[in-house]
């Protein structure tokens, strides 16, 4: 995408024929992570094989280092377009396997979390819901937001938690 190789894994569980569309679940990583420990790290594989959807783990790209979503503030001076990327891929495996359009769904780690946001906000047309966990909403997000429809949200957060706070910081997150 953009001239940049970007890989995913792709996880099909053994009860999918091609013969019904199934939904597609987007699984992302979270900051300085990759797709490979999301995969083990926030397993869905077996719920994936009792519910018949496909699984995918993008992979992010390199920010000073270390694997990124390009959400805005903390990740400023990114130029990866995850949104776009995230688009493409979905029409990619819609081309490649019989996917439910209604129902595919965004889940996310910390930066994954934010990315699912992101998402929500932007790509809205293609994404049925969203589950966070310790992600939350930059203020570009937020200010940019433009959802087609109601999105619904899982959000999974603990006032404990002291990389993303719950409530927030006005430099780069939002409240819960």
């Amino acid at each position: 995408h953009d001239g940049i190789q970007r890989d995913y894994i792709l996880y099909i569980p053994a009860i999918y024929d091609g013969n019904t569309d199934v939904p597609l679940v987007l699984n992302f990583h979270g900051f300085s992570s990759n797709a490979n420990e999301q995969m083990h790290y926030g397993d869905f594989r077996d719920i994936a094989d009792t519910e018949g959807f496909l699984l995918v783990h993008p992979e992010g790209t390199l920010l000073d280092g270390e694997q990124h979503w390009n959400v805005g503030n903390f990740t400023i001076g990114s130029t990866a377009d995850d949104v776009g990327f995230t688009e493409a891929l979905i029409d990619e495996l819609a081309n490649l396997y019989a996917i439910n359009l209604d129902r595919v769904y965004s889940v996310g780690m910390s930066n994954g979390g934010f990315m699912s946001f992101l998402l929500a906000c932007q790509l809205s047309e293609k994404i049925a819901a969203i589950a966070s966990v310790t992600g939350s909403m930059t203020p570009v997000t937020y200010d940019a937001c433009n959802t087609q429809h109601p999105t619904p949200i899982l959000q999974i957060h603990g006032t404990s938690d002291s990389v993303v706070p719950y409530y927030g910081d006005d430099t780069w997150t939002l409240s819960i």
